[in-house]
């Protein structure tokens, strides 16, 4: 079973995602802004966190991964929401396997992955403070490194990042393409959250990613940019919630 973290809470469990280069801690601030109407429970996926490193890091890896977590956790079916490579996994899962999924949150995740790539080769492994590790980042050419500190682990040799930077790019190379017959192919109630800032999901492709699948729910977060749930986690939150209770009775209050 992945590595995972329960934040606890009342209401529906949903099960969190994160993107490349995060972790179960990626979903800290929106599992606080949701309790007492959600339970969250996140998972490290594969190379990333305390989860196994070495690959394979092709999507069937990631997916099979997913499902094989929903059925020995007892979560079956499954409200799954996942943030950009984790809301293309998410969305895979629902497509692949329907019976695990009751309903779909998708923040951020593209039908279509086009480049640019981050290059994370040759990365800093360790520094001996976490102040040090963000500086050897952000002399990498990243502008602020609190996104990849947030999921930093703290080994027996120093603050070290919570990936391997090299086997990171080869997830995010086999991420690239197109797949949009999985969005189309998935039947569970979905809702897509897309902020209008992002460098990652344009406005347009979310658009067409409703126009596309027109009963899909949809909401946009201007001044928010490709991680609303930090960005606004109260307001993620609350579509969330909104989005919860429109669905069938039998999943508000679940678990």
């Amino acid at each position: 079973m992945l590595p995972h973290t329960d934040y606890g809470g009342d209401g529906p469990t949903i099960l969190a995602l994160h993107g490349h280069f995060g972790s179960a801690r990626t979903f800290a601030g929106l599992a606080a802004a949701l309790r007492g109407r959600a339970r969250v429970v996140a998972v490290d996926q594969r190379g990333h966190g305390h989860a196994p490193r070495g690959g394979p890091y092709t999507r069937e890896a990631y997916v099979e991964d997913v499902a094989g977590f929903i059925r020995s956790s007892g979560l079956t079916p499954a409200i799954v929401l996942g943030h950009s490579m984790g809301g293309v996994t998410a969305y895979q899962v629902a497509a692949w396997h329907p019976e695990l999924v009751r309903a779909l949150i998708v923040e951020e995740g593209p039908a279509v992955v086009e480049p640019p790539l981050l290059d994370t080769r040759g990365w800093p492994l360790r520094a001996a403070t976490l102040r040090e590790l963000g500086r050897a980042i952000e002399a990498e050419g990243i502008p602020d490194a609190s996104y990849f500190l947030e999921s930093a682990i703290r080994y027996p040799d120093g603050w070290g990042l919570a990936f391997d930077p090299d086997e990171m790019l080869l997830s995010q190379e086999l991420l690239l393409g197109d797949r949009w017959p999985d969005w189309m192919s998935v039947a569970c109630p979905t809702l897509l959250l897309h902020g209008t800032g992002s460098n990652v999901l344009s406005t347009e492709h979310a658009h067409d990613m409703i126009k596309r699948r027109p009963h899909t729910h949809y909401q946009e977060f201007g001044g928010c940019g490709h991680w609303i749930h930090d960005d606004d986690p109260t307001g993620i939150a609350a579509a969330i919630t909104t989005f919860l209770a429109g669905l069938r009775s039998d999943i508000v209050g679940e678990r």
